[in-house]
Parts: C-alpha cells; sequence; structure tokens
C-alpha cells in the first residue's frame, strides 16, 4: 500500500537560471506572458532580443512583441498559443514535480 505524500510546502521555489533569463527579458522589454511563450516556442534566445528590438533607433523594424506574434503566425497559423502558462507557473510545476520524483525515490529505499 502506498502512502500519499504531499509535496505542498511554504518553501519559496527558486527559478532555475534557465527560466529566470526570460523573466528578466520579460521585464526589461515589457512583454507579456503570451510573448514569453510565443518566443520560447519559437526557439528564440533571450539573450539576443535586444538586437531586434531597438526600433526606436530603426524605424523599419516592428516593435518587439508585435515581430514576435508575426513570427508565431507564420509558424504556427494561429495568433497565441492554446494554454498560457506564465515562467513562475512552469518552475512550480516542475519544481513540484521534481520534489514528487525525490519522495518516491526515497519511499522507494524505505521499502527496499
Amino acid at each position: 500500500m502506498k502512502k500519499r505524500i504531499s509535496v505542498h510546502t511554504n518553501k519559496r521555489v527558486k527559478i532555475p537560471d534557465k527560466f529566470q533569463v526570460w523573466i528578466e527579458v520579460r521585464k526589461k522589454y515589457h512583454l507579456s506572458h503570451v510573448h514569453i511563450q510565443m518566443a520560447r516556442e519559437l526557439g528564440m534566445n533571450p539573450r539576443k532580443l535586444g538586437k531586434i528590438a531597438n526600433h526606436r533607433q530603426e524605424p523599419w523594424k516592428a516593435p518587439l512583441p508585435v515581430f514576435i506574434q508575426d513570427l508565431y503566425y507564420k509558424r504556427f497559423g494561429k495568433k497565441q498559443p492554446d494554454n498560457i502558462n506564465s515562467i513562475e507557473k512552469i518552475a512550480r510545476k516542475r519544481w513540484k514535480a521534481k520534489s514528487k520524483r525525490r519522495i518516491n525515490r526515497q519511499l522507494k529505499k524505505k521499502d527496499d
């Protein structure tokens, strides 16, 4: 009989560096969660978005949110993703899954 262990704790989830970069980009360029998710699905590099985002110095460029939306529409044929998740929500889900695996592994070791 398996014991059910709750993985809800009061600990603050540490956001991994690969997600933290996207949070910083979201704040720096004033992007929404939708734009960040679209950019991630397109495979964009968050460190290179500064080159794309200089539409004030180079007026022929579209603003970054519009550019991301246009690329997403060209690639996937829809205006935005079906399920929209923030980076924090994704990190929280992964942290919970990881802690569940850790607990299951500990229980398995105790049974053996």
